[in-house]
């Protein structure tokens, strides 16, 4: 037997550079290279974009997401390659931003 997918989700127009799924919640959060972060319903629907804060026009300061965690309270938190820590609502809300020096793995 073949695997088929689920659901294909469309909307990046860059690699996704990370990802998480949120089952209890039915959603999958992605982040991709040069790009925002989207979210998916389980099924494949696109149902927001989370935009981070806004920085500097050009390609040196755009927010590239490098770590997405999702809790089942309905909140994701994203760390970008700058050292920018943001955490959004499933709504789409940015509710706290944080900056840190410090390497992030």
């Amino acid at each position: 037997d073949f695997a088929t997918p689920r659901a294909i989700l469309t909307g990046h127009d860059y690699e996704i550079t990370c990802a998480t799924i949120c089952a209890e919640l039915g959603l999958v959060i992605s982040g991709s290279k040069e790009g925002p972060c989207l979210i998916h319903s389980m099924n494949g629907d696109l149902l927001r974009t989370l935009e981070g804060p806004i920085t500097l026009e050009g390609p040196e300061n755009c927010l590239r997401p490098k770590l997405i965690q999702a809790s089942r309270e309905g909140y994701c938190v994203i760390y970008y390659e700058n050292g920018l820590f943001c955490v959004f609502s499933v709504n789409g809300r940015l509710q706290a931003t944080m900056e840190t020096d410090d390497k992030i793995k």
